[in-house]
């Protein structure tokens, strides 16, 4: 089984700062690619930034130049620091990752539970 914990939301002013993080635990052999997501009242869901094994990373327009995606050298936790913050960036932040397990034999979609950015004007 495998469980991808989220953390680091919460309520900030505009202009300020939010750090998430993302960590994947359970019987992972391998991941892939890990991505943050968002999806704000009323909206599809829609990705925010992506970073591969690689450390190659890609950004919606919206979000490049303020937010980074990052992952630690065991490749299992994924971050995403945000700067500059809009009101517009208000969402639930979902983490995504592409997960081989000892026990698959092809890499599948996981996702976290969700973790609330909220910014106020």
């Amino acid at each position: 089984q495998v469980q991808l914990v989220e953390s680091g939301g919460g309520l900030v002013q505009a202009g300020g700062s939010l750090r998430l993080s993302c960590a994947a635990s359970g019987s992972i052999f391998k991941i892939n690619h890990m991505a943050w997501y968002r999806q704000a009242p009323g909206k599809q869901r829609e990705l925010v930034a992506s970073i591969n094994r690689l450390g190659t990373t890609n950004y919606a327009f919206s979000v490049r130049g303020r937010f980074t995606i990052s992952r630690d050298n065991a490749g299992n936790t994924v971050y995403l620091q945000m700067n500059s913050l809009e009101p517009e960036d208000t969402a639930v932040y979902y983490c995504n990752a592409e997960i081989l397990t000892y026990t698959s034999g092809s890499y599948y979609p996981y996702w976290g539970q969700g973790t609330q950015v909220t910014v106020s004007s």
